[in-house]
């Protein structure tokens, strides 16, 4: 674990799930636009973080199986030294970031990436990644689709679960 000397950047990559998929079909499924089905994640102290059904993970930047990310948002720098950060997640993991208390909608990747930059930079993720679950469940085929989505967790594949003992396994 190395201790930041100075400012240390932070990012948040954007990744759309649906490849593309939510823009073309969104208008005839459900009756308004969506640019994308957005998971993401913050990258500072050279790790990407992210949370998914497995709970917090980590990884190399771009590490995952969803490759580069869509988009990356500079939220500035922190003065948060790595070893705090860890403490941080360490915690974040126990009081609420566990794979358990995953929820597609009201508790996902989203949340944690806006609590995370918060964290370290005092600035929330755009409004148009948090505000997705709400627009689709707005519309009746969200209404419809509820049921069955309620139930699914994403955890993209590539990346190490992150634990108290030695942060990133």
């Amino acid at each position: 674990m190395e201790c930041a000397e100075g400012p240390t950047p932070v990012q948040i990559y954007v990744y759309d799930l649906s490849r593309g998929l939510a823009r073309r079909l969104s208008p005839v499924m459900l009756g308004k636009q969506l640019e994308g089905i957005w998971h993401t994640s913050v990258i500072v102290f050279k790790e990407e973080f992210f949370y998914g059904g497995g709970g917090i993970t980590s990884c190399e930047p771009g590490g995952t199986m969803l490759g580069e990310p869509d988009n990356v948002i500079d939220l500035g720098t922190t003065e948060v030294t790595e070893e705090i950060f860890l403490e941080y997640l360490s915690s974040l993991g126990e009081s609420g970031f566990s794979g358990e208390t995953y929820h597609l909608f009201d508790h996902n990747c989203n949340t944690f990436s806006n609590e995370v930059a918060q964290f370290l930079t005092g600035k929330k993720i755009p409004s148009y990644i948090t505000e997705l679950p709400s627009e689709v469940l707005s519309t009746p085929f969200g209404q419809a689709l509820r049921p069955l989505l309620d139930s699914v967790q994403i955890q993209p594949p590539g990346g190490n679960c992150f634990n108290r003992q030695n942060g990133p396994s």
